[in-house]
């Protein structure tokens, strides 16, 4: 996502840098994603990677819900997890690409309820993931492995 970023940050020009510093007469020497692609050519860009990026990211998600259905053939409550994880990381890819295609501009509701979806998704995917790996350190790896190297 920071390659799509630059890349949409490169082309902007001195009066469009002028635009982002002095917006609603604040200085904004940082702008927001939005903000950066809310341009025609730095907009194409930034939809261009996200759809590039949007394949891969699905294919890992199955990748991963195989990896845990498989680590978690015997338990049902991390099986039943690694399922939510699934539907969280569906959701939030979907949800950034709802985001990414759907300007605010032309359909605010549905940039604003993409925008809540890949949010909460991301945060969901997130703790169950974390829920997840900490199972498997626990059970599944050598305790070995768990042991600081300097003991």
């Amino acid at each position: 996502i920071l390659s799509a970023v630059y890349k949409c940050l490169l082309p902007v020009g001195k009066k469009t840098l002028r635009c982002f510093i002095c917006t609603h007469q604040v200085s904004n020497y940082l702008p927001s994603i939005s903000a950066a692609i809310s341009l025609i050519p730095e907009r194409y860009i930034w939809r261009c990677c996200i759809g590039l990026h949007s394949a891969p990211r699905y294919l890992v998600t199955a990748a991963y819900f195989s990896f845990y259905r498989r680590r978690f053939a015997k338990r049902l409550p991390e099986l039943l997890l690694s399922g939510l994880a699934l539907l969280c990381s569906l959701a939030e890819n979907t949800g950034l690409l709802l985001l990414t295609y759907v300007a605010s501009t032309e359909t605010y509701s549905v940039h604003k309820y993409g925008f809540i979806v890949f949010i909460v998704s991301s945060l969901l995917h997130m703790l169950i993931t974390c829920r997840l790996w900490h199972v498997i350190r626990k059970h599944y790896v050598n305790p070995e492995v768990n042991k600081p190297p300097f003991l």
